[in-house]
C-alpha cells in the first residue's frame, strides 16, 4: 500500500516537472510564438499645390524603409470633381487611411476593373513601386528616377501595389487635397494608426508664381477649390490663393496652438524655403520626426538634387536643381501688383507663418534674401 502511494505521488512530480519545463522552454515547433513585429509608421505629408511637396516626397519615397504614393486622393476628385473639397474630404480620408492600411481594395471604386499598377496616379515617383516586391529590376536600395521606373516597371499587376505596403516598416503619403486638419482627427485616434503629419508651406507668392506656370495642370483642382464659377476671371487665381491660405492658417491653429492631447508630438510645421536653405538639417528633422535613419547614401541624394542647375518648370518635376535660386525666383519675375494682391489675400497666412511682406516695388528690387527670411526660422 505504501508502495502504491509512493509511486503515486512520484508519478504526480514526474508530470508537473514535465509541465513546469513545457510551459516554461516550449518546443521548437512551427508554433512557436514569433518575435513581434513593430507596428507600421504612417506619415502624412500635408500641403497644397505647387509647395514643393512634390520634391518633401521624395525624401520620403527614397528612404528604403517607405512604401511612398503620390496624392492618391487625385482619383477622388477625378471621379467625382462635380462635388466641393468640403464634401470630398470624407471620400478622401477613408482612402488615406485604406491606403495607411495596405488595403489597396479602396481604389476598386476609382479605376476600372482592368485597372494595373500603372494606372495608379504617379506611381512611378514611388521608390517602393519600382523595386522589389512590385518589380524587379531595381534593388530596394537604389536610387531610382521616375523616368527609368516608368519605362522598365509599368507592366506589372496592381496587386503588387498591396503586395509590396505590407513589406514596409513605414507608410507615407504627400496630399493636397485637405484643407482643414480636424478631418483627420479620426485617423489620428485610430488606434490601428501611427500617424504623424509634416505640413509642408510655402512662401503664397512663390506658391501664386508657380501656379501661374502650370495653370493648365491645375484647372480641375481650382474648380473643385473655389467652385467653377470663381475660378473664371481676372480674380480666378487670388480666389484660389486664398481658400489654400485660410486653409494653412486653420491647419496651423490646429496642429500647434489649440493642441489636443492625440496631436502631442504627432504634427511638425515645415516651411519649404528653410528645406531648400539648409535641406540635410532639415530632411534629418523630418526622418528624425519619422523615426527614419538618414543614411549617408541618402545624404548625398538630398545635396545632389537640391544643388543642380535645374529650373523645376515643369508640374511635379523632381529632378536635380538649384533650389533655393529656384525657389526665391517669384521676386524677380513677379510683378509688384500681384505681390500685393497675393499678400491682401493671404496676410494671415504670411504673418502666422513668419513671412515678411513687400510694401514697394523699390522694396521687392533691394530686399536682400537674408532680409526675406528673416522671420523664417523657427
Amino acid at each position: 500500500m505504501m508502495k502504491s502511494r509512493m509511486v503515486q505521488v512520484l508519478l504526480i512530480l514526474v508530470v508537473l516537472s514535465f509541465l513546469l519545463i513545457y510551459f516554461h522552454f516550449p518546443p521548437c515547433s512551427n508554433n512557436a510564438p514569433v518575435e513581434e513585429k513593430p507596428s507600421p509608421v504612417h506619415i502624412l505629408i500635408l500641403s497644397s499645390w505647387r509647395s514643393g511637396s512634390s520634391f518633401t516626397g521624395q525624401i520620403f519615397s527614397q528612404h528604403p524603409s517607405v512604401f511612398y504614393l503620390m496624392e492618391p486622393a487625385w482619383h477622388v476628385w477625378v471621379k467625382m470633381y462635380q462635388n466641393s473639397a468640403k464634401v470630398l474630404h470624407m471620400a478622401v480620408r477613408d482612402l488615406v487611411r485604406s491606403v495607411f492600411l495596405c488595403d489597396m481594395s479602396v481604389f476598386d471604386a476609382y479605376m476600372s476593373s482592368q485597372k494595373k499598377k500603372s494606372d495608379l496616379f504617379q506611381w512611378e515617383t514611388s521608390r517602393a513601386l519600382c523595386s522589389p516586391p512590385a518589380c524587379d529590376s531595381f534593388s530596394r536600395s537604389d536610387i531610382i528616377t521616375a523616368g527609368n521606373c516608368r519605362t522598365i516597371c509599368g507592366k506589372y499587376p496592381f496587386s503588387k501595389v498591396e503586395e509590396a505596403c505590407k513589406t514596409y516598416s513605414h507608410v507615407a503619403i504627400k496630399e493636397v487635397r485637405f484643407f482643414d486638419l480636424k478631418v483627420l482627427y479620426p485617423l489620428l485616434t485610430d488606434p490601428s494608426l501611427n500617424l504623424k503629419i509634416i505640413h509642408l508651406v510655402r512662401d503664397p507668392r512663390a506658391v501664386f508664381r508657380s501656379r501661374e506656370n502650370t495653370m493648365g495642370n491645375l484647372k480641375r483642382d481650382s474648380d473643385i477649390v473655389v467652385g467653377s464659377q470663381s475660378a473664371n476671371g481676372e480674380m480666378a487665381p487670388y480666389n484660389a490663393m486664398q481658400v489654400i491660405c485660410k486653409s494653412h492658417v486653420e491647419i496651423y491653429k490646429a496642429g500647434r496652438q489649440a493642441i489636443p492631447s492625440f496631436l502631442k508630438d504627432r504634427y511638425l510645421l515645415v516651411r519649404y524655403e528653410d528645406i531648400v536653405r539648409d535641406p540635410l538639417a532639415r530632411a534629418a528633422q523630418m526622418y528624425k520626426f519619422a523615426e527614419l535613419h538618414f543614411t549617408p547614401e541618402l545624404q548625398k541624394w538630398v545635396h545632389n538634387i537640391t544643388h543642380g542647375k535645374g529650373q523645376g518648370t515643369q508640374a511635379f518635376d523632381i529632378g536635380s536643381r538649384d533650389a533655393l535660386t529656384v525657389s526665391q525666383a517669384w521676386r524677380k519675375t513677379l510683378p509688384f501688383q500681384k505681390i500685393e494682391k497675393v499678400q491682401n489675400v493671404c496676410k494671415d497666412a504670411m504673418d502666422l507663418l513668419g513671412y515678411r511682406l513687400i510694401q514697394s516695388q523699390e522694396e521687392q528690387k533691394n530686399m536682400s534674401l537674408d532680409l526675406l527670411f528673416a522671420q523664417n526660422s523657427e
